[in-house]
Formats: C-alpha cells, structure tokens, sequence
C-alpha cells in the first residue's frame, strides 16, 4: 500500500530539506532522490512536485537556474538566502510534529 498520503503535508519540507543538505537539483533528481531516502515509499508525481516547487519559488524561498544539456534546456532548483533560513525553519517545526506524533502513537500522552 501507497504511503504517499502520509508525506503529502510535508513535501515542500521534504524537498526543502533535500536541497538543503545537496544543493541544487533539477525536479526529476529531487523525486528520485525523494523516493531513495524514503526506501521507496514516497513516489512523487509531477502533478505534486512542479507545483510545489512553483510555489516555493513564487515565496520567494527558490530560485531557478536554466542550464542547456544536449539538446535541451533542464531547470535547476536550489534555495535562495532567505530560502535557507526558511528551510532550517521549517525542516525544525517538521521534526518537532514528528516528536509529537511520535509521543502520541507510543501513548506518552496524557488524556484529559
């Protein structure tokens, strides 16, 4: 069964957190590597990656670089200045979200 439900919430810091910690990468690289740190159970589609990444430029926290390979023409994303600031940021409410449900599954907290 498909966990791509359960990484949907957090792809943008997902793709954030890669580009973070390798620099820049075009779409299908990032997917691919996606799906590689997620032992295959994140696998995502064009119809999710693009717009991601076309929002995260929009705020500002991407930029883009176009760079010709062969015969074709192959866009680089890659974090602006404020981009990494806003990565840390947001790879750091993930993890604390992560600790909380964490917490949660394991019964650490209390009712009531």
């Amino acid at each position: 069964m498909s966990k791509n439900h359960l990484y949907k919430g957090g792809l943008s810091t997902i793709l954030l957190k890669i580009l973070s910690d390798e620099g820049r990468m075009y779409g299908y690289q990032l997917s691919k590597r996606a799906k590689e740190l997620t032992n295959g159970d994140l696998d995502i589609t064009e119809g999710a990656l693009y717009p991601t990444l076309h929002k995260l430029e929009a705020e500002g926290i991407l930029e883009t670089e176009i760079e010709k390979v062969g015969n074709r023409k192959r866009k680089y994303y890659k974090l602006t200045e404020e981009g990494q600031y806003k990565a840390s940021e947001r790879i750091d409410e993930l993890k604390e979200y992560v600790m909380n449900l964490q917490g949660m599954l394991n019964g650490g907290m209390s009712h009531g």
